[in-house]
């Protein structure tokens, strides 16, 4: 019979063995770039979403990837929306980071004056803006070159330290063209617009021309990095819940982009019109690290190709993935 006391015996060792959900002890902050798929993660926190694993969680951006790698290098951050080949040199360097997921399956394009540029063969001899020199864009620009026999000096290449600076290039006409990632692009063409009645486009889309080259059916651009220290603060199951979330936000984002981007307007010092026009050109998903595992493998052997470094030395282990 069911008494009091194997009731409680009962209890204790369900409580004991069943799998548990941990709380941050911590304030946990998600991190993002002013790019299309940090949408996802305003949208999580403003739905409280994660009151279950992380109580009072909040959104940030982060808007340099020197701060982005200083803040998971030093444990300041915890869970960061990366480019995910920086994910995979941070744990083959031994920092403690993993890859979730994938939360784009690319948003990257060569923007300029509409009717001027045709495919990179007809960027030849122009100005191209790039931001961020030696990083996520700039690394996919120069396989892409390098696939169609093209290299950089056969283009004048304007370096700005953030997508902004290369919008202002572009629109003040100091550059032919720009790379760009979303919503950079949608702010570019609409920028142009309204203040100097310019007609830009997206003249190149960067993920059929990867898909051309690679055979791989997506470019998986950025995803959630979580460090060992937030995974030992709310467990495995956590770490689930957490995917479970985004995966509930994705689905919100794409259903309402209105919405979502006056939630994410604030954090990204972006006019909404731009954020929601964007969302639709950015690919956006929530995909579990494991499940696009082919595409990320893709990646990293096409950018370590010519510098191992760039991935920290070699292919991530399966420890890698998180998810």
């Amino acid at each position: 019979m069911l008494n009091r006391r194997t009731f409680v015996t009962a209890l204790s060792t369900a409580i004991l063995t069943s799998p548990r959900i941990g709380r941050a002890t911590e304030p946990l902050t998600l991190w993002g770039p002013p790019a299309a798929p940090s949408i996802i993660l305003a949208q999580a926190i403003a739905d409280g979403l994660l009151k279950d694993v992380a109580p009072g969680a909040s959104f940030k951006t982060w808007k340099t990837p020197d701060e982005m790698r200083a803040g998971l290098s030093s444990g300041n951050m915890t869970a960061a929306l990366v480019p995910t080949y920086v994910a995979a040199n941070l744990y083959n360097r031994g920092l403690g980071v993993r890859l979730a997921n994938v939360m784009t399956r690319g948003l990257l394009y060569v923007v300029a004056p509409s009717g001027t540029v045709t495919d990179l063969a007809s960027l030849k001899g122009k100005r191209v803006a790039v931001p961020f020199r030696n990083d996520m864009p700039d690394f996919i620009f120069r396989r892409l070159l390098a696939a169609e026999n093209l290299q950089l000096s056969d283009f004048t290449i304007e370096y700005s330290g953030t997508p902004p600076e290369a919008v202002q290039l572009l629109v003040a006409g100091r550059v032919d063209a720009a790379l760009l990632s979303e919503p950079a692009c949608s702010g570019s063409i609409l920028r142009a617009k309204w203040t100097a009645w310019k007609n830009l486009e997206r003249a190149i889309d960067c993920q059929k021309l990867w898909a051309a080259m690679t055979g791989s059916a997506t470019m998986p651009q950025a995803g959630l990095a979580v460090t060992d220290k937030l995974t030992a603060q709310i467990g495995a199951d956590g770490i689930v819940a957490l995917q479970q979330a985004l995966e509930t936000a994705v689905r919100a984002v794409i259903d309402n982009p209105s919405a979502a981007a006056s939630i994410a307007a604030p954090e990204f010092g972006l006019p909404a019109t731009v954020i929601e026009r964007s969302i639709e050109f950015s690919n956006l998903v929530v995909e579990r690290a494991t499940t696009a595992r082919t595409d990320l493998t893709t990646l990293f052997d096409v950018l370590a190709k010519e510098d191992p470094r760039i991935i920290g030395g070699k292919n991530p282990d399966d420890k890698f993935y998180a998810l």
